[in-house]
């Protein structure tokens, strides 16, 4: 989805969110409520001027205004894969933007991520998967790597992948899957002012997508694992 007419979906009170070089960032107003917003469109990789864009606006909002909730918008083929990148520490620019979403949270930051396009790998991680709640559009298209890829890293044919994929999200792309792993919160279908209302209402209980997944039937082992070692019991193997 083209992220003006998702601005202007999401925000019919109004917003001034700006794009440049395919960062976006700006401020909108939700039930007489300022929102902070950062993201990204265009399918654009992470690299080090967009990790680092993105962090420096998550902390002038900490700097600026005290605990105004924080909307990251999400489009992106994940981190940038060029040598000039690697050379340069891009893991250390996206392990800075996890933190600095961290610190946000720390402050008291309700920080809420919307997939409305794509969300791939790196780019992914540090931003929708590090927020309190991760919710994305029906049409969205996640996922951590590609079947092709991943039958290339680890030696196993795609074909066994791809049918893997039809019985567990963990392989499989696509919303409904991370929905099922707990990574994703919900899925906005109609109405996405009203569930953006409704996510920035929703009381933050911490990190609940290890139960989620269990509860939803797509990770298993994830919350009994945590359980036990929160516990020092022995997990049984299911």
């Amino acid at each position: 989805m083209d992220w003006k007419k998702l601005a202007n979906t999401l925000f019919p009170e109004g917003h001034s969110i700006s794009e440049q070089n395919e960062f976006l960032s700006g401020e909108a107003q939700v039930d007489g409520q300022t929102v902070a917003v950062i993201g990204t469109t265009g399918h654009t990789p992470i690299g080090i001027e967009i990790a680092l864009a993105q962090a420096q606006a998550i902390l002038r909002t900490v700097r600026d205004f005290p605990g105004r909730p924080i909307l990251m918008l999400i489009d992106t083929q994940g981190q940038r894969l060029r040598h000039r990148d690697e050379m340069l520490g891009i893991n250390s620019y996206m392990a800075h933007l996890g933190k600095c979403v961290d610190l946000a949270r720390r402050k008291g930051h309700k920080i809420i991520g919307l997939v409305y396009d794509q969300a791939l790998s790196g780019g992914f991680i540090t931003s929708g998967l590090m927020a309190d709640a991760c919710h994305a559009l029906p049409d969205a298209t996640i996922r951590v790597m590609g079947l092709p890829a991943m039958a290339r890293i680890t030696k196993v044919p795609e074909e066994q992948l791809t049918e893997l994929a039809q019985s567990n999200p963990v392989f499989a792309p696509g919303p409904e899957n991370y929905l099922r792993m707990g990574g994703l919160e919900s899925i906005w279908h109609g109405d996405l002012a009203a569930h953006l209302r409704t996510a920035l209402a929703q009381p933050v209980a911490g990190d609940q997508r290890s139960a989620l997944g269990l509860q939803r039937g797509g990770r298993r082992l994830a919350q009994p694992v945590i359980d036990a070692v929160l516990s020092g019991a022995h997990v049984q193997r299911v």
